[in-house]
């Protein structure tokens, strides 16, 4: 069943070009420019009910854009979108009780009050009982492992808490869609993996429909089968993430650094392609079923290893491979 439903959605903004200098600042107040930015293409999706997909791309591809719309915050430009039957720019009342935006770069929260408080006005705001508001927090709190912080001021708390505490108060009132937009922005790896056990141990047992957008690849590995990559306002890939990485990034990257006098170039050229080098760090890329083969071999010559990291590919890298070629899905 199709949770979400997305044809031809499109938004454009409109502003005005500012021209520099004193006069000309003074004529713009009788004649301006006016200047258009399409940040979505007329996109086309659809997602069925207990999926969870990554929404990906680079700074300023249409993601945020879409979730607003998606979110009711924004009216588009054209197009159609229901999500759970309702056209979100309406905002009407029903829908607004089954969905939540989560953004890790935007508070909720009250800073000055404890993260109590503002549970307790969203149990207002989204009128939850007060039997299902002890029942939902008791559950969130036990999963996210905050009880020993509700009563401290948001303020004092890390990025980590904050971003715990953000994500119960979204999820109060039981939402049957939930938007998540960048919510490891900026969290330590610890912090990143326990958002990230929350998430998928969420969904899994309540069957919520889940947007994630993110830039860190190991969010999208751990949690996301399928993935939409969107930039320049235009969907240039729709499907399962395994045939993605297979097609599109067939590599991991090894982060290798040196001892003493480093190394030549020459003297590790031989391991993969290097893609950035110093005497004292390098970057290779090799074939993804020869990564551990290849950091074993390493680690056995006589270079002076430091230490050496086998990463994935940057999801920016990958949403470049498809947009380059006219690769765009028209």
């Amino acid at each position: 069943m199709a949770i979400i439903e997305i044809r031809n959605l499109s938004k454009t903004y409109e502003y005005y070009k500012k021209q520099l200098g004193l006069w000309a600042s003074v004529r713009g107040l009788f004649r301006r420019e006016k200047l258009y930015k399409e940040a979505v293409k007329e996109i086309n999706f659809t997602i069925d009910e207990g999926e969870l997909v990554g929404f990906l791309g680079p700074n300023g591809a249409g993601k945020t854009t879409t979730l607003k719309m998606l979110s009711g915050i924004l009216y588009p430009t054209s197009g159609e979108a229901k999500v759970l039957g309702h056209i979100p720019w309406k905002r009407e009342p029903k829908y607004q009780k089954q969905f939540a935006l989560v953004m890790g770069q935007k508070n909720q929260l009250w800073w000055d009050l404890p993260a109590m408080e503002s549970f307790i006005l969203n149990k207002e705001i989204y009128e939850v009982s007060d039997a299902d508001f002890k029942k939902n927090l008791d559950e969130l709190v036990e999963l996210l492992d905050i009880k020993d912080i509700l009563d401290v001021q948001v303020r004092k708390l890390s990025l980590g808490q904050r971003m715990k505490c953000e994500l119960v108060a979204a999820l109060l009132h039981k939402p049957k869609v939930l938007f998540l937009d960048e919510p490891t922005i900026g969290l330590d790896v610890v912090a990143q993996k326990n958002i990230r056990d929350f998430i998928k141990q969420y969904n899994q047992k309540n069957k919520t429909t889940i947007i994630l957008t993110s830039h860190y690849m190991e969010d999208v590995k751990e949690l996301c089968k399928r993935v939409i990559i969107i930039e320049e306002g235009k969907i240039g890939y729709d499907g399962d993430l395994v045939s993605l990485i297979e097609k599109y990034a067939p590599y991991k990257v090894l982060k290798i650094t040196f001892e003493g006098e480093g190394v030549k170039e020459e003297d590790v050229s031989n391991f993969g392609e290097v893609h950035q080098f110093t005497p004292h760090s390098i970057t290779l890329r090799v074939p993804r079923e020869k990564a551990k083969n290849v950091a074993r071999d390493i680690l056995s010559s006589n270079l002076p290893v430091d230490d050496i990291l086998i990463d994935e590919v940057d999801i920016s890298d990958v949403v470049r491979k498809i947009f380059s070629n006219n690769q765009i899905k028209k």
